[in-house]
């Protein structure tokens, strides 16, 4: 009976593994081509100006926990914005303000990427690993768990998945001539039942417009290495593309 029983899982077993094989080939055949998509979760329009007034001030700043060669990243971003017509010019000269911070890049599920892309300017990030691998589940009297197991531990051992995510918020500030008014409304957590409220307002002469931006790199066994050249690609297209 024990002997049997062997034979049943190793069997059982060896099906798993072909099973777990074929779905792992499968996902590598689906995304064996690397995949990069971007997304800006407002559309910004911008009155047309004269040959005069297209002079752009760019500030590109980094805030995620991966390092970026911010100025290469913002002198190939001036090169298109010059290819475009613009003249990138000092603060006090410039009729926009193009203000640039990544916020996020690394591994990321699609669900994640498309909630902070719905989250918009200044929304919170959820962070969640980039997932999987697809395995089957099989079911058996007793050896199910078991040969679930070797299936997953095989298909994982095969492919992976990966999908990586770079995520940014951009400010663009177009010069007005008449004076611009704002006011701003801030409800400030203190501790863990205090709420205080901020009210400020402050007049001058920029009218700003917000949006996100959400860049994602798909494949197979994807490195960060190989990701991030057309993550960053990526987003220096859809920032000059915004004047």
């Amino acid at each position: 009976m024990k002997g049997l029983l062997l034979v049943r899982i190793s069997v059982l077993s060896a099906v798993a593994i072909g099973l777990s094989g074929c779905a792992a080939a499968q996902m590598e055949l689906s995304h064996k081509n690397l995949d990069v998509q971007t997304k800006m979760s407002n559309t910004i329009f911008v009155p047309p100006v004269s040959p005069a007034k297209q002079t752009v001030y760019v500030q590109f700043k980094n805030t995620a926990d991966q390092s970026l060669d911010v100025p290469a990243l913002e002198q190939e971003l001036d090169t298109s914005l010059t290819a475009q017509g613009y003249r990138i010019a000092p603060y006090n000269q410039a009729h926009y303000l193009l203000q640039i911070n990544v916020l996020s890049i690394g591994k990321m599920s699609p669900s994640a990427a498309q909630s902070a892309l719905g989250g918009g300017f200044g929304g919170a990030l959820t962070g969640a690993a980039a997932g999987g691998v697809i395995s089957g589940s099989y079911v058996g009297a007793g050896v199910g768990g078991l040969v679930g197991g070797i299936g997953s531990v095989v298909a994982d051992s095969l492919v992976k998945n990966v999908t990586y995510a770079m995520i940014t918020d951009v400010q663009l500030g177009v010069r007005s001539r008449h004076a611009v008014q704002q006011q701003t409304n801030a409800n400030i957590q203190q501790g863990t039942s205090t709420m205080t409220t901020q009210n400020t307002s402050q007049v001058g002469h920029w009218m700003d417009y917000r949006t996100r931006i959400v860049s994602t790199a798909n494949q197979v066994d994807l490195s960060f290495k190989k990701a991030l050249p057309a993550l960053q690609g990526q987003l220096v297209h859809s920032l000059a593309g915004i004047l």
